[in-house]
C-alpha cells in the first residue's frame, strides 16, 4: 500500500487534527531526525584512529564469540557485507558459525547458490565455519543448526542480511572485562538502507526493562548471550517463528541475573521491503508468535496473564486473569473547584468496570459554598468519606492524611482535575500493581487538546525530572514505540499513581518535606530502592486539565521554597542525576524527555531558578 493511500484511510478514520500531526511526526522521524542522526554519526562513529587502538588492545580475559547466522538464500551483496563486518571487527578471537538451508530435498552441497562464495571464505579464514543442511528447517531450525556448531564462551546472534560495527565485539569484551559476571549483553541499533548507503532510526534503548520486554521486542540487536543458556534452556522453537527471538530472549533473560546493556549503536539492521522493520503487515503471523510468546513467559513465570495485539503491529497489550477483586481507596486532595471534582468523580462512577472502590475526599481549606454543598451531597454516598485537612497546603501531608482513613489494599493518588477515559483504565492499572514485583503504577495523561502531558517521567530530564513525549498526539507510538508501551521506569505523577498500601507504608509514604514539588518523583525513587517496579501504564487513559489547585511559583517566597525542594531532592538523588537515568539513554538529550540526540556533550548541572522579576 502506497503512502498516498495509507493518508488518506487516516485522514477518513481520524479527522484533520489527528492527519496533520501524524504527518508532522512523520516528517521529523524521515527527515529532521535522519539529519540529525547523519550528524551524530560522524561524531560518534570510531575513527581510523580509534579502531587502530582497539585492534592492539589486549584484554587480560579475553573471551570467545560465536556469531551464529542462519541463511537461506541470501543474495550475494549482502552475504558478502555481513562476513566483511565480521572480518573487521577489532577484536579478533571470534569464529563465525553459518548454517545453510539453501538446499531442495536430494540437492547436494554444490548446488546450493551460495557454496561458491561460502568455500572461499571457509579456504581463506579458518575461523569461518560453514553447515550445508540437508533441506531448509526454517529460520529458528536453521538457526539452532549454527548454534550447535558453536564453541565459544558468548554466542553472537546475527542475521543473514545484516551488517555488525567494526567495535561490536570489542565493546562487548569491554563490557565483561569491567564484569565477568554478565551473562547476556545487548547494544543499541539502527537500520541501514537495502542498498547500504543510508543509516537510519537509531534504536537507542534503555537498559533492561522487563515490562517493556512484554509490550514490545525492544532488545531485538546485538543479542549476544552465554552458550550455557542454549545447553540449559535450549534453542529456538519453529512454534514462534516469527518472533523467535523474542520467545528466545523471554526465556533468557528469565534466568539471567546480570544483563548488560551497551548504549552504543554496534548492529546496522537491513531494512528490505520484505522485512518486518520495513512492513509490518507484510508478516502480520509474526506478531500474532509474538504474542502467544509473551503469554508463554507469564505462563512460566506464574502471573494468570495472556498477551494480545495492541495498539500496533509490534505491541503487545497484557491482559491479566485475577481472580481477586481488592478494595481500591482512591484519595483526592480538593480546595474548591467543584466542577473538577465531579467531573472526576463522575468519569469513574460511570465508566469503570471494576467496581470495589472508595472516595477520600480531603478538603483542603476551600472557600466558596458551591464546594461545600457538593461535600454534603457526596458525603451520603455508601463509599465516600470526605475529611478535613485544616493546615497549609502540603500535597505530600495532604496525601498521607487521605491514606490513614483508608480502608483499601491499594491507594490510588487522584488529582481533582483528571477525567478518566474508557471503562478500563482502574482496572488496568490495578491489574499490573496486584504483581508482586510491582510497588507503584502510573497512567498516560493528555491536555485537553489530546496531547500527551504525561507519559511516565525521565529522572534528570529539564534539571530534575521531566514528563516524556510532551505534546505528542494522542494515538501516536512516540520514539520507539515507547509513548503506547507499557513499561519500567523510575517515576510517574502522582497526579495519577496506584500504589500497593503495604508498600506505600513500607516507604514511610510521602516526604512531607517535599511540600509541593517531586515528592511523587522522590517517593517513586525510595519504592524503586525497596525493590519494586514503577509501571509506566500506557493503556490507562486519563485526560490532566493541571493543577488548579495552587496558584504558579511566581513569588519570592514560592521561589525560595522551590528552590530547597530542588536542592533537597538533588542532595538525595545526586548519583541517579549526574550518571543519568537507566530508562532513557545517555545518547539521548536530557533537555528534555523528548528522546531527540544529544547534541555534543550534556552534563546534569543543578537548576537555580531566577529571581521572579527577572523572568516576568
Amino acid at each position: 500500500m502506497n503512502l498516498a493511500v495509507k493518508a488518506f484511510q487516516y485522514l477518513k478514520k481520524n479527522g484533520v487534527r489527528d492527519t496533520g500531526r501524524k504527518v508532522k511526526n512523520w516528517y521529523q522521524v524521515h527527515f529532521t531526525a535522519e539529519n540529525d542522526y547523519k550528524a551524530f554519526r560522524r561524531r560518534n562513529t570510531p575513527g581510523t584512529q580509534e579502531l587502530r587502538r582497539q585492534r592492539a588492545y589486549r584484554f587480560t580475559h579475553p573471551v570467545k564469540f560465536s556469531i551464529v547466522v542462519p541463511l537461506y538464500r541470501t543474495p550475494e551483496t549482502f552475504l558478502r557485507a555481513l562476513i566483511d563486518s565480521v572480518e573487521k571487527q577489532t577484536y579478533s578471537d571470534w569464529e563465525l558459525c553459518l548454517a545453510d538451508g539453501s538446499l531442495q530435498k536430494g540437492e547436494k552441497q554444490k548446488d546450493s547458490p551460495l557454496y561458491t562464495i561460502l568455500t572461499a571464505y571457509m579456504q581463506k579464514d579458518s575461523r569461518i565455519r560453514v553447515s550445508f543442511l540437508e533441506e531448509n528447517k526454517g529460520i529458528s531450525g536453521n538457526t539452532n543448526e549454527a548454534l550447535s556448531m558453536a564453541a565459544g564462551d558468548f554466542i553472537v546472534l546475527c542475521d543473514h542480511d545484516d551488517v555488525l560495527a567494526p567495535d561490536a565485539l570489542f565493546e562487548c569484551m569491554a563490557a565483561l572485562e569491567k564484569n565477568p559476571d554478565i551473562e547476556i549483553l545487548y547494544s543499541d541499533e539502527d537500520k541501514i538502507s537495502y542498498k547500504g548507503d543510508r543509516y537510519f532510526e537509531p534504536n537507542f534503548k534503555p537498559d533492561f526493562n522487563p515490562d517493556l520486554l512484554c509490550s514490545t521486542n525492544y532488545i531485538c540487536h546485538l543479542f549476544v548471550f552465554r552458550r550455557q543458556f542454549f545447553e540449559n534452556y535450549g534453542g529456538f522453537r519453529s512454534a514462534y517463528d516469527g518472533a523467535q527471538d523474542q520467545d528466545l530472549i523471554l526465556r533468557y533473560t528469565e534466568q539471567a541475573e546480570h544483563i548488560c546493556h551497551i548504549p552504543k549503536v554496534l548492529y546496522h539492521w537491513r531494512k528490505s521491503p520484505a522485512s518486518t522493520a520495513s512492513d509490518p503487515e507484510h508478516k502480520r503471523y509474526a506478531f500474532e508468535n509474538g504474542a502467544r510468546a509473551v503469554t508463554a513467559h507469564y505462563q512460566r513465570i506464574g502471573v494468570p496473564a495472556e498477551a494480545v495485539i495492541g495498539e500496533v503491529l509490534g505491541v503487545y497489550q497484557t491482559v491479566y486473569h485475577w481472580k481477586e477483586q481488592p478494595l481500591v481507596s482512591i484519595i483526592v486532595p480538593n480546595r474548591d473547584h467543584p466542577e473538577d471534582l465531579k467531573r472526576c468523580i463522575r468519569s469513574v462512577e460511570e465508566q469503570s468496570r471494576y467496581r470495589n472502590f472508595e472516595w477520600i475526599i480531603v478538603e483542603n481549606n476551600s472557600q466558596g459554598k458551591e464546594i461545600f454543598d457538593l461535600y454534603e451531597v457526596l458525603k451520603h454516598r455508601p463509599n465516600v468519606q470526605v475529611i478535613t485537612w485544616k493546615g497549609a497546603f502540603n500535597y505530600s501531608a495532604i496525601n498521607n492524611y487521605g491514606a490513614r482513613y483508608a480502608h483499601g489494599e491499594y491507594l490510588w493518588l487522584l488529582n481533582n482535575d483528571t477525567e478518566m477515559i474508557g471503562t478500563d483504565s482502574m482496572k488496568d492499572m490495578l491489574d499490573i500493581c496486584m504483581r508482586s514485583d510491582v510497588g507503584i503504577v502510573g497512567a498516560r495523561l493528555y491536555y485537553p487538546d489530546d496531547t500527551i502531558q504525561h507519559a511516565g517521567v525521565i529522572i534528570g530530564a529539564g534539571g530534575i525530572a521531566g514528563h516524556m513525549f510532551i505534546g505528542l498526539g494522542r494515538g501516536l507510538a512516540g520514539y520507539g514505540l515507547r509513548a503506547i508501551c507499557v513499561q519500567d521506569l523510575n517515576a510517574v505523577t502522582a497526579a495519577c499513581m496506584m500504589v500497593k498500601r503495604k508498600v506505600f507504608e513500607q516507604a514511610g509514604g510521602l516526604d512531607e518535606d517535599f511540600k509541593v514539588a517531586f515528592n511523587d518523583i522522590d517517593f517513586c525513587l525510595r519504592v524503586r530502592k525497596l525493590g519494586y517496579l514503577v509501571v509506566y501504564d500506557a493503556n490507562a487513559e486519563f485526560y490532566h486539565f493541571e493543577s488548579k489547585s495552587r496558584g504558579s511559583d511566581n513569588t519570592e517566597e514560592k521561589r525560595a521554597r522551590f528552590q530547597s525542594e530542588i536542592n533537597r531532592f538533588a542532595d538525595r538523588w545526586k548519583d541517579i542525576l549526574v550518571k543519568g537515568d537507566p530508562c532513557y539513554n545517555p545518547n539521548l538529550s536530557i533537555r528534555q524527555a523528548d528522546f531527540r540526540l544529544r547534541v555534543g556533550e550534556e552534563k546534569w548541572e543543578l537548576p537555580v531558578l531566577d529571581h521572579p522579576h527577572q523572568d516576568g
